[in-house]
Formats: structure tokens, C-alpha cells, sequence
């Protein structure tokens, strides 16, 4: 277990970067399945939540790192979104490079020249916060190694790049490793943590390897509310001590069912996670609703062909419209074939990768 006064490395030698040097990074977005939502100051989560992290929708990163010729305190940095220069992502950018200032306080010695593309389309509603600051923090711990005055072990450095990720967006804590992650302390769980997240220490049943996520784009855009609001609301919510207590009870359910291989449960594990997290927001103050039409029509379908298959696909929700359509790899070409005939919205495939 790391604190987070592990993570505070004063000793570095600067003069190994002499010259410019490029670094690149990428980093997968995750689909949690018991869900993070809430969280108390320092982006500490108020309870567990365990994902997938996905394999083709990811988000890579390069950085032209140049060390500066004067030392001045100012943060200096120039960002660039699939070749474009984005000003509105820049605030978030220079708070999140402010944050983590003490436990990588050598990145006011450099300008960093960032260039990022994502491989889903931007604004499809998939969760690029996390991809993109576990990108972003991959590049700082990349450089942090070069310049380091102490040899670390390879464990360290994926818990710092994690913890550093967590201070940008939390899921984004999920996004450093794969297969199937854990963020968040939890008294039945050894080497859980708060700050950053790890591997599930278990073997994961055949049938949940190679798991195929299929994402619908019910709404492309920027959400009505943001993520960080909603979370900000759990502060207050009537619900909120009913919903830690089911989410620290569903994280040590959903790592008994993948070791187990129970579909069935986990189907209804998922869905309902899914459906509760939407429910928070329904029954906050003030209350809001991301779901659309389209989104109820495709979970109806969904249960519609489960019950008339036997098929064992299920669905979770992201904080938005859009709908994960979670299934075994051997009933892809059939739940393709379905999903095609109830819905005309774009479908991002993606899986989850074990190794």
C-alpha cells in the first residue's frame, strides 16, 4: 500500500533532458460496472467501483518536452485535439497540471507541447475525461522516470500514474491497467485504495474474458449536466448513505461473479448498478435526467431478446444517454445482427482484452 506521501519525490536531475525529447502515451477509456458516483474533496470516492477497461476506444497522446531556458513558476504547456488548437480544454488542463504540482513539481521546468486524438469520436459520450488525463498523466510519470534520482519499482510507477490521473477525473484512476480494475478502499479487500486503483486480485471466469462491449450513441454532444456536478450533488442526497451501503455490497458481489462465471447474476448485478446510478440523479436537488427515449426503447429490447433467446447480453449506462451493450464473445455476430435491426444510432465496437 502507497500514501500519499509516497508519492512526493523531491530528488531530480534535471540535467538528463538537455534537449527536446518526445513522449508518447495512450490510455483506454473503462466502463465501470459497479458505479462511482459521489465523491468528497481531493477526488476521493465515496465508495468502491469496479470496471472494465476497454480496448479500442483509447486516447493517444504526444508530448514535445522542452526544458525551460530560464526557470520561471508559471505552468507553460500548448495543447492540440486532432490537430486543432482547443482554448476551452485548456482551463481544465492547467488546474489539473496546478493540482498535481506537489508530486511533480519538476513540470514547471519544462513546456510541454501536447498533441491528442481520440479513436471514438469526440463528443460521442464515451467517458474521454479518463482516457485522456491517464493519457496525460502517463507522459508526466514518463518523464518523472528519465529524471528521477531514485530507482523505483514498476508497481510504484503505475500507482503514481494512477493516483496522478485520479486528481484530473476519478474514473480516470481505472484507465492506467486492465483487464477488470478496482478503485476505491474497502474493508473486505485487501490493497484497496482511495488514491488509486489496481487490478481485481482474482482469476476471472473463461466466460467473462474476451467480454464484447457494443456501445450505442444515443446522443453525441456535451451533457446537460456534467459529471462533476452530479457528483457534487450526492453531497446532500436523501439516498446517498443507502446507495454507499449497496455499492460496497455490489463490489464484493461482482468479483465472487466473475471468479464464479454467473451470468445470470451478473446481468442483474450490472443492470441494476446501471439503473440506480440514473436514479441518483433523478431524485437529486435540484433533479435531472440524462436518459432519452431512445435509450428506454433499447433497454426494453434488450430484455426482450434475453427473455425470447435466452441470450445472456445485458446493458449498463454511462452518466449520459448512451447505452453498453455487454455480451460473451460467442454471441457476437448474433447480438450485432440485433442491435442493427432495432436501432439506426452509430455502434461502437469494443471488448475487453485479459492480457
Amino acid at each position: 500500500m502507497y500514501s500519499e506521501k509516497d508519492f512526493i519525490s523531491p530528488d531530480y536531475n534535471l540535467h538528463k533532458i538537455e534537449e527536446a525529447i518526445k513522449i508518447k502515451a495512450e490510455a483506454p477509456s473503462n466502463i465501470a460496472l459497479v458505479k462511482y458516483w459521489g465523491k468528497y474533496p481531493g477526488q476521493i470516492p465515496m465508495n468502491p467501483s469496479v470496471s472494465f477497461t476497454l480496448t479500442e476506444s483509447k486516447t493517444e497522446t504526444q508530448a514535445e518536452i522542452q526544458k525551460k531556458t530560464q526557470k520561471k513558476e508559471d505552468i507553460s504547456f500548448d495543447f492540440y485535439f486532432e490537430g486543432n488548437s482547443k482554448p476551452d480544454f485548456e482551463p481544465k488542463i492547467r488546474q489539473f497540471l496546478n493540482n498535481i504540482l506537489p508530486y511533480a513539481p519538476f513540470i514547471k521546468d519544462f513546456h510541454f507541447r501536447c498533441e491528442s486524438r481520440n479513436t471514438f469520436p469526440h463528443s460521442s459520450g464515451i467517458a474521454s475525461s479518463a482516457s485522456a488525463f491517464a493519457a496525460l498523466a502517463k507522459i508526466i510519470i514518463a518523464l518523472e522516470k528519465k529524471i528521477s534520482a531514485e530507482e523505483k519499482e514498476e508497481d510504484f510507477w503505475k500507482k503514481k500514474t494512477s493516483f496522478l490521473a485520479r486528481i484530473g477525473s476519478g474514473s480516470a484512476s481505472r484507465s492506467i491497467e486492465r483487464p477488470i480494475i478496482l478503485w476505491g478502499e474497502h474493508p473486505q479487500i485487501k490493497e484497496s485504495s482511495n488514491l488509486y486503483a489496481s487490478p481485481v486480485q482474482v482469476e476471472i471466469h473463461p466466460v467473462f474474458q474476451d467480454y464484447r462491449d457494443s456501445i450505442v450513441l444515443v446522443e453525441k454532444g456535451q451533457k446537460k449536466v456534467s459529471s462533476s456536478a452530479g457528483h457534487q450533488l450526492m453531497n446532500a442526497h436523501p439516498y446517498k448513505d443507502m446507495r454507499q451501503k449497496q455499492a460496497f455490497e455490489n463490489t464484493l458481489k461482482i468479483i465472487d461473479i466473475l471468479q464464479s462465471g454467473n451470468q445470470d447474476e451478473f446481468i442483474r448485478l450490472v443492470e441494476s448498478e446501471a439503473l440506480t446510478l440514473h436514479a441518483m440523479m433523478m431524485t437529486s436537488n435540484p433533479n435531472y435526467l440524462l436518459m432519452q427515449p431512445e435509450t428506454l426503447k433499447i433497454i426494453h429490447q434488450i430484455r426482450n431478446f434475453r427473455k425470447e433467446t435466452g441470450s445472456k447480453l445485458c446493458f449498463t449506462l454511462d452518466a449520459g444517454a448512451n447505452v453498453h451493450v455487454l455480451y460473451p464473445k460467442t454471441e457476437q455476430k448474433a447480438v450485432k445482427y440485433f442491435l442493427n435491426s432495432i436501432t439506426d444510432k452509430e455502434i461502437l465496437d469494443d471488448y475487453v482484452k485479459m492480457n
